[in-house]
């Protein structure tokens, strides 16, 4: 991460867009003007030393997020036209036209690199499809460059296999190096886990529905995609009364109820306290399915699978559907899903937001995840003001980011509760200290913009290092005449025992 000064006017409004839009090298740029995007990409192509870039790197615009006064510029790298894992960079510019943050994630520049595989692609293909128990479909395989985790860059064959594991259902990428054959990393997509209706969770509930002639549906009229569906037909549900649901759990259409009401409710959360357009940052979601054999719940970047708890009823509530919709909040802001242990705790943070900002007698917020549900019989499956209840650590360690994702996610989901609520938990359960010291809480509202807006610094080299440096810095940028905020985010990152990060913003 470096930071670069830069004049630049930042245009009104809050926005998001996703595009792949190639920037002109030095001599090329044109005068940016008093665009910000184009004087994001006038910093870009002028190829600073913190970039890293070799004299084979190309920079591709794919997404601009404005929020809260702030534009975050993302880009990807390229090398001799191949794609760059793990090259990615952020650009952050203020209302004043300064840069206020550079996100990058690659270490060292690439220098020379062959670009010609020794390993055939059919031969990267047949390796991936070894890593699952079964392979339903494999996506189209491409040849990239890998600089992700500091190792040198290598030649690999990409792949994405679907199919199932030794633990469920899987949506699998997998690096080989194209030179060795070897598995040089592999990225798991599947997560884990206005008519009226009344589901066995959220209670009788308004939905945004689409009538059609005669014939309303379980689709949301004015979100890209949003709908709820059987799983074992893909078929959105629907019916001539727009009234949906007979409050029992074991119905896939009351379970619907309840999904969709949680989506609709996230949406409106995402507008009013972060100023996000949807899920997908652009008036989008994704399919919600009902009817998955497992008790389980997933979110694989195509769709979001709800499954069922151990009484056979389904698990759409706040905080488990938040969460999975959370998941691909994650993957559509820069950086695409968190890593390093932290993409539970992430994805559980909107869980706790949607749960708090719909306000539903019937799941209110707890901070507890699961506890409506009951996946296993045995209640709340995290509990994030501690979640040693839960059998998780309280505390960060050397080994939380190779502990298992969801155990992973206890320091986290720690620090986000302490900021939220503070340590005498403010109407909620006290929260012990890793350090034995007392927190002041700053509110969810402002804790989830925090969290939000230090996603917008992510890079895939995410890490939660990384994320104490990066909420420290959405803090600072986001009350730059205050260190309130700033101070309870340090406050709470050192009371679950995550240290000072070399460089990490000052207030």
């Amino acid at each position: 991460m470096a930071r670069i000064p830069l004049g630049i006017a930042l245009a009104a409004g809050t926005a998001a867009a996703s595009a792949l839009v190639a920037v002109a090298g030095p001599a090329a740029a044109k005068a940016p003007g008093a665009d910000p995007v184009a004087r994001a990409d006038a910093l870009v192509a002028a190829r600073p030393a913190a970039l890293h870039a070799s004299a084979h790197d190309g920079f591709l615009r794919r997404q601009v997020i404005r929020s809260q006064g702030l534009t975050y510029a993302a880009y990807d790298r390229t090398y001799k036209g191949l794609s760059v894992k793990g090259g990615d960079l952020v650009v952050v510019t203020d209302s004043a036209g300064q840069t206020r943050y550079t996100s990058v994630a690659q270490n060292n520049a690439i220098g020379e690199l062959t670009t010609v595989p020794a390993i055939s692609e059919s031969s990267a293909v047949t390796t991936a499809r070894q890593l699952l128990k079964s392979v339903s479909g494999v996506e189209p395989t491409r040849l990239i460059v890998v600089t992700a985790d500091g190792r040198a860059a290598t030649l690999a064959w990409e792949t994405t296999v679907n199919g199932r594991s030794a633990t469920g259902a899987s949506r699998l990428t997998v690096d080989v190096d194209a030179q060795t054959g070897k598995v040089l990393s592999t990225e798991e997509h599947v997560t884990e886990a206005t008519g009226s209706g009344t589901g066995w969770i959220n209670g009788s509930v308004s939905l945004n529905t689409t009538l059609s002639g005669s014939t309303y549906s379980l689709k949301d009229p004015s979100t890209t995609n949003l709908s709820c569906q059987d799983a074992s037909t893909n078929k959105v549900f629907s019916g001539t009364d727009n009234v949906w649901g007979n409050g029992v759990g074991t119905s896939k259409e009351t379970g619907c109820v309840d999904a969709l009401y949680v989506a609709q409710k996230q949406k409106a959360m995402l507008s009013a306290w972060l100023g996000r357009n949807g899920q997908d940052g652009s008036g989008g979601a994704w399919p919600l399915r009902v009817g998955l054999n497992d008790q389980n719940a997933y979110y694989d970047g195509t769709q979001v699978q709800i499954g069922k708890n151990t009484a056979g009823k389904w698990i759409a509530s706040l905080d488990v559907v938040g969460h999975e919709l959370g998941h691909g909040i994650d993957d559509h802001t820069p950086g695409s899903l968190s890593k390093g242990g932290t993409q539970e705790f992430v994805a559980d943070t909107f869980g706790a937001a949607t749960e708090a900002y719909a306000a539903n007698p019937n799941d209110p917020a707890d901070y507890q995840v699961g506890e409506e549900v009951n996946l296993v019989g045995s209640g709340p499956i995290r509990y994030m003001y501690n979640p040693s209840l839960a059998g998780d650590s309280n505390c960060y360690s050397s080994s939380t980011p190779s502990q298992e994702v969801h155990a992973a996610a206890g320091p986290g989901n720690h620090w986000f509760y302490l900021l939220a609520q503070g340590s005498a938990g403010n109407g909620q359960p006290a929260s012990p200290t890793c350090n034995g010291a007392s927190v002041t809480g700053v509110g969810i509202q402002t804790a989830i913009k925090i969290m939000y807006n230090a996603m917008l610094l992510k890079t895939s080299s995410s890490s939660y290092a990384k994320y104490r440096v990066w909420t420290l810095q959405a803090a600072k940028n986001l009350y730059p005449g205050s260190c309130t905020q700033f101070n309870a985010v340090k406050a709470a990152w050192n009371a679950v025992s995550l240290p000072a990060q070399s460089g990490e913003p000052t207030c």
